[in-house]
């Protein structure tokens, strides 16, 4: 872009990317309301974020989730997270007994176990305090994997009504339900048909026990999670395209009740409206593809800062497996990518809705529409090199908004009891 092109854009951004006045839950909200007004028919709105360990932008999206429960309406909050597992924090934010930290930890993601995640617990919990069930707020794991929890059901289930069955049946699907996607292939499908006859045997034994059933279908999903390659000629048979693709499903259950509204709080490259680098179907594009404009992506990005991620060496070599939780930092966001732009244009933590920029001048549509990068990061992350790592994107066809943080710190881990 040329120096006009630069200023025109650089114009248009600082008008309309709105100064965050706080990252803080509980804050005062009249900087969200321009956001509240791009969300009024909207049903599912996509919270994502460029690290799963930066304590600010935690506390952001926590912000966020108050704001559209408290002003917007919002029923469920639908969690990265597994779905077994998520059900005792459901309980807990429904008033039910126990701890938070526990309930967290039981979630068996290390990213979510933080005093940034249990404060929002707490604040669903103290939401929900004295409303009835059909107004309170639910909190509900989307992923299929690491349904450990789904064991102790169906084990107890079969010990009942068909303990028999168990060795031949429910063992060998054991290790499955707690492995990682794509780490057990299974090309012939013999542990998947083993756990579609385990559905098919509790439907027949238990057809009235919604509990036991949906315990099955979730064995049965992580089993085929799980035995999906990590690699395939077919995009969309990998086990990351069809991890999104349960994730979708999950939340396409919460929507099924039409005064449902759900926040959906995953990592940016979950919630993004594009396909996964031009191959598969992201959970955000299937959003997009069923419910149109009702869905509305947000993208958390970061200028510059710490954040928490499993230390991998850099390059192609690979070690036998990720190495321990470490705190990586990044500098000053570089020339080229969109954090860069956004803190020269407007300066500070900034709120950007781009649903309204179809009136925008050509040149500010074309960066919306040109490949940019941006800095970006999962569990994992480069011990050296994750300070030189980009991620393509293209913002007006991933994001409806984009939320900047300018600064942040490390996710701070609850102790474990």
């Amino acid at each position: 872009m040329g120096r006009r092109t630069d200023g025109e854009l650089d114009a248009w951004l600082g008008r309309h990317a709105r100064r965050l006045e706080a990252l803080t839950p509980g804050a005062p909200t009249e900087d969200l309301r321009p956001l509240g007004a791009a969300l009024r028919d909207v049903r599912v709105v996509g919270l994502g974020e460029a690290t799963h360990g930066t304590r600010e932008l935690f506390r952001l999206k926590h912000r966020l989730v108050e704001f559209l429960v408290t002003e917007l309406g919002f029923t469920a909050l639908a969690m990265e997270a597994p779905a077994a597992a998520a059900d005792a924090v459901d309980a807990y934010v429904r008033g039910g007994s126990g701890d938070g930290a526990r309930a967290l930890d039981g979630l068996g993601f290390w990213i979510w176990r933080t005093h940034e995640l249990l404060d929002l617990v707490e604040w669903l919990r103290r939401w929900n305090r004295g409303r009835p069930p059909a107004r309170q707020v639910g909190f509900t794991g989307i992923d299929v994997q690491q349904c450990g929890p789904s064991l102790v059901v169906l084990d107890a289930l079969l010990r009942e009504a068909a303990p028999g069955r168990i060795a031949d049946l429910l063992d060998p699907l054991r290790p499955s339900a707690t492995a990682a996607p794509g780490s057990r292939p299974d090309p012939e499908g013999r542990l998947l048909a083993l756990a579609e006859e385990l559905a098919a045997l509790v439907a027949a034994v238990a057809p009235a026990d919604t509990h036991a059933l949906r315990h099955a279908r979730l064995l049965r999903a992580a089993v085929d999670l799980v035995g999906r390659e990590r690699r395939h000629r077919d995009p969309e048979r990998t086990a990351w395209a069809v991890r999104d693709a349960y994730m979708a499903e999950a939340v396409d259950g919460l929507l099924a009740d039409p005064a449902a509204k759900v926040v959906v709080w995953a990592h940016n490259s979950h919630v993004t409206q594009a396909s996964w680098r031009g191959t598969w179907p992201t959970l955000g594009s299937r959003l997009r593809a069923r419910y149109g404009e009702a869905y509305y992506a947000l993208a958390l990005l970061l200028g510059r800062g710490g954040f928490r991620a499993r230390r991998t060496w850099p390059g192609p070599w690979t070690s036998p497996a990720p190495g321990p939780i470490a705190v990586h930092r990044l500098g000053r966001a570089p020339a080229g990518t969109v954090e860069a732009r956004l803190l020269a244009a407007a300066p500070g933590d900034r709120l950007l809705d781009l649903r309204g920029a179809a009136d925008a001048p050509p040149e500010v549509r074309r960066w919306l529409h040109d490949p940019q990068g941006v800095r970006e990061f999962g569990a994992l992350a480069p011990r050296w090199s994750h300070r030189f790592q980009r991620a393509p994107v293209v913002l007006g066809a991933c994001y409806d908004g984009v939320a900047l943080v300018a600064e942040g710190s490390a996710s701070r881990p609850l102790e474990r009891g």
